[in-house]
């Protein structure tokens, strides 16, 4: 069986909330390292006087898993990637503690 390209789902995935976002006050970025495989959405920009810049989604694929390090959605970045065909074993939900891991349905590491 042919291994999947992580690389390209995961764009793929980040593309799609970058869409999913026409009417937000903020402008939505990608920034993508696909030498490194580590791939970002940040929220920049003004909401009145207040400034924003945040990460939204922190995703890097280590020793063939994808590491999900920082999730800001409801849907949940990992049930996505297992929508796009990715095995739950391939998946870190590192923004969760290492202890914690094992409880999920997901890799512990």
């Amino acid at each position: 069986m042919e291994r999947l390209n992580y690389s390209e789902i995961v764009q793929t995935v980040l593309k799609n909330h970058v869409r999913n976002r026409p009417n937000s006050p903020t402008e939505v970025q990608m920034l993508f390292d696909t030498e490194r495989d580590r791939y970002q959405v940040l929220n920049i920009g003004w909401q009145k006087l207040t400034r924003i810049f945040g990460c939204i989604i922190y995703v890097e694929i280590k020793n063939g898993k994808i590491w999900i390090e920082r999730d800001g959605t409801e849907i949940g970045v990992a049930n996505e990637l297992v929508e796009a065909g990715v095995p739950k074993q391939d998946i870190v939900l590192a923004f969760k503690a290492p202890y914690r891991r094992k409880f999920t349905e997901f890799a512990v590491g």
